[in-house]
């Protein structure tokens, strides 16, 4: 049942994680990411995958998570911001905007090319930094849920001391939940 079970017993172990390093390009970085979010040698994608990384420094400790909506807000800047702030990462004018431009064919080859130039950001300059208190593999799964709610993440570290043993995801954590429904 779930009310007795662990952290250790659900947690995906680290090296079946995506992991990457601080100094790594984006481009890399979201490439592996693809690679373990999709099955892409097959042409399939699903969401059964893992939506984020692990970011380890240079001494192999873990210093922060690289998320889908981090990437993304590097790549394509115009996501974030104000409505001028994106207009101008776009390219486009308030005026040209406010007309009616049947084909963007010149921005989206400008899109493409931020989305290149910024992909040589390092993941380090763009992580989610580790806040809060990550879980221990001795840990039940409600004292975990618990933590993850409190501190509004989607993924949690497990240690078992200071070793770094593997990651327990929201979704392990629904799954087993609403196993509680079909008993």
């Amino acid at each position: 049942m779930f009310l007795d079970k662990h952290v250790k017993e659900l947690m995906i172990p680290i090296n079946k994680y995506a992991v990457t390093h601080v100094d790594k390009p984006l481009r890399e970085a979201a490439i592996e990411m693809r690679t373990v979010f999709c099955e892409v040698e097959t042409g399939k994608c699903t969401e059964a995958g893992h939506r984020t990384s692990l970011v380890l420094d240079e001494n192999e400790k873990l210093v922060g998570i690289l998320d889908f909506q981090s990437i993304l807000k590097v790549l394509i800047p115009e996501i974030a911001g104000s409505l001028s702030q994106k207009l101008q990462a776009l390219g486009v004018s308030i005026a040209f905007a406010e007309g009616d431009a049947p084909h963007l064919d010149e921005s989206n080859e400008r899109l493409k090319a931020r989305v290149k130039k910024n992909a040589e950001t390092r993941v380090g300059e763009i992580m989610l930094k580790l806040r809060g208190k990550n879980a221990t593999t001795d840990m039940t799964l409600v004292d975990a849920l618990k933590l993850m709610h409190r501190n509004k993440v989607t993924v949690l570290p497990v240690f078992d001391g200071d070793k770094l043993m593997g990651v327990l995801r929201d979704s392990d954590l629904f799954l087993a939940t609403a196993s509680i429904l079909s008993e």
